[in-house]
């Protein structure tokens, strides 16, 4: 038996008591026992009526609010997992927000110097000893340069990692455990779901990971003066430390102080949206919460900002180009192109019937055709395309599900700057630009010379993995895996119906015997009954009762 951690017993018992409590009102929500409550009970609990009224979803998401911080950004971080989880769950999910207060008696300079090995008053004329943010990782603290440049310092919480360390071991107990004991959590596949928020949550505590995101975006953005990147200070960064320019400019958001800096808002939609796309379709390198709180118009430089590079999306060139083909598909209408992209970028693909899903996106696409370009709703498009992939258990890489949560979110920002604004129209130029990238010449011969490549290597290795083969059969060593699908249910159907035979035979004995019995006299009696007749017609009695209750009960099997 393995026996939690120390520092796990604590989290334990929060979980437990958390689970308890919402997972006993969901009992009385989802069953008949609801009905036994006297309404003058409800009506002097008002808290009960409430908990009874909300749906298991909603409790689900109350739960993650409960227990705090990992489970909150892990629910955030999950919820563009539309592979995994039924889109109610989802729309739960997306309303989780870090509520977190700022650290009580936090001095911001004593953890600075803790942390950088400094002396803040050689580097710093000021530190504001007050945060301007407060998140469940970390707060977000003003300082100022010597030189005069104002900066900020993001800094994790005491002891946030250590914290999610010890989560996110119970989480996976708790993953295995009900993998192996539920089959409906078998369906949600919580260990994967545990993993991609490790991963996930790893890279956003990593400070020096951020740092790297923001030097490689400057780097790729370096020649493009319509986009700003903020400044970063190796120097006073680690991993839980990090600091960067502070940028005093205008949310996207904030409709109002940029039409009073007389800014056209419906250009800044055009050009922000058009500087995504570059991130994505140009470098495979985007930002992956692009939320109008993370985008800054500068009035001064006549630019638009991108702050916090905490959760970045990466594309590797193969996935690139086959992303290149999906939009080409969709463009085209071609459903057979995007069937086969998708079961080439697919992690996971266990499609039940394959002219189903070509009939759901045919219909996807069906509806987009009939309807006006200026009034396509990309946001709307992406979700019927998630919800496809969800009901045809098609499972893609999270760095698409990032951009695709991504995409929404930058639409939502265009439309908010200007109502008529169409991403679809900003996507057009991109198709032009990758058909024309692939009827080039110097393309052709790029792929030429790697199918070139790719067939020396394999005659280069032929013979060695002949020879490999040859060895295995000689040596007894050769493995052919052969899987059986369906074979377990088979297994437990005939175990069950064989236990179903021996007690029909079990019963026709004791009853044949029990009847020999009665018709020989046999004594003891009761009443001139044979006492061991009678129990036997007693015992084939119940055990057939029994056997009737268990195929009622299980129809299925």
């Amino acid at each position: 038996m393995k026996l939690p951690k120390t520092q796990d017993l604590k989290r334990y018992g929060t979980l437990f008591s958390v689970l308890s409590k919402y997972g006993f009102e969901d009992v009385l929500a989802s069953t008949s026992i609801r009905n036994l409550i006297p309404n003058t009970y409800l009506k002097k609990h008002p808290d009960t009526h409430k908990l009874l009224s909300y749906s298991t979803y909603e409790r689900i998401r109350m739960v993650l609010e409960e227990l705090g911080p990992s489970y909150v950004k892990m629910g955030q971080i999950i919820s563009n997992r539309q592979d995994m989880l039924p889109p109610e769950l989802l729309k739960e999910l997306e309303k989780l927000q870090d509520n977190v207060k700022p650290l009580d008696n936090f001095d911001v300079s004593k953890k600075i110097t803790e942390e950088l090995k400094l002396d803040t008053n050689e580097c710093f004329s000021y530190i504001s000893p007050e945060p301007l943010a407060a998140a469940s990782l970390a707060q977000v603290h003003k300082a100022q340069l010597l030189t005069g440049e104002w900066v900020i310092f993001k800094i994790q919480r005491p002891n946030i990692k250590d914290t999610i360390a010890s989560d996110i071991s119970i989480m996976k107990d708790v993953a295995k455990a009900l993998e192996k004991y539920s089959t409906q959590a078998q369906q949600l596949q919580p260990t994967q779901l545990i993993n991609s928020f490790e991963k996930s949550i790893n890279e956003e505590l990593s400070y020096t990971q951020e740092l790297n995101n923001m030097l490689r975006f400057a780097k790729n953005f370096e020649k493009n003066e319509l986009i700003y990147v903020p400044k970063a200070y190796p120097e006073f960064s680690n991993d839980r430390v990090i600091c960067m320019e502070y940028i005093d400019g205008i949310k996207v958001s904030e409709i109002e102080k940029l039409e009073e800096n007389n800014i056209d808002t419906k250009a800044v939609a055009t050009l922000g949206v058009d500087l995504y796309l570059t991130q994505v379709l140009d470098f495979g390198f985007f930002h992956a919460d692009p939320h109008p709180g993370n985008i800054f118009v500068l009035p001064e430089l006549e630019r638009i900002c991108f702050i916090d590079y905490g959760m970045m999306g990466s594309i590797i060139p193969k996935d690139k180009e086959a992303l290149e083909d999906l939009l080409l598909g969709f463009f085209k209408k071609d459903v057979k192109k995007i069937i086969v992209v998708l079961k080439k970028i697919a992690i996971r693909t266990d499609i039940p019937d394959e002219k189903t899903l070509e009939y759901d996106l045919n219909e996807l696409l069906e509806g987009i055709s009939n309807v006006a370009i200026q009034n396509i709703k990309l946001g709307n498009t992406l979700n019927q395309f998630k919800n496809i992939l969800y009901a045809n258990k098609i499972a893609i890489p999270h760095y698409l599900y990032m951009l695709i949560r991504a995409l929404v979110i930058i639409e939502g920002v265009g439309l908010k700057l200007n109502p008529n604004f169409n991403i679809t129209e900003n996507l057009e130029p991109y198709m032009t630009t990758i058909i024309r990238k692939r009827l080039s010449f110097k393309r052709f011969v790029k792929k030429s010379i790697s199918r070139v490549q790719d067939y020396t290597n394999l005659v280069d290795t032929l013979p060695e993995d002949i020879n490999d083969i040859i060895s295995k059969i000689k040596n007894g060593k050769l493995v052919i895996v052969h899987e059986h699908k369906g074979l377990n249910e088979l297994k437990d159907t005939l175990k069950t119906a064989i236990n179903r035979m021996v007690y029909a035979i079990i019963i026709a004995a004791l009853s044949i015997g029990s009847s020999i019995l009665v018709i020989a006299d046999m004594p003891p009696k009761v009443n001139g009954i044979p006492i061991l007749g009678a129990l036997g017609f007693l015992i084939s009695a119940v055990l057939g009762l029994a056997i009737i209750y268990s195929i009622f009960k299980n129809r299925n099997v």
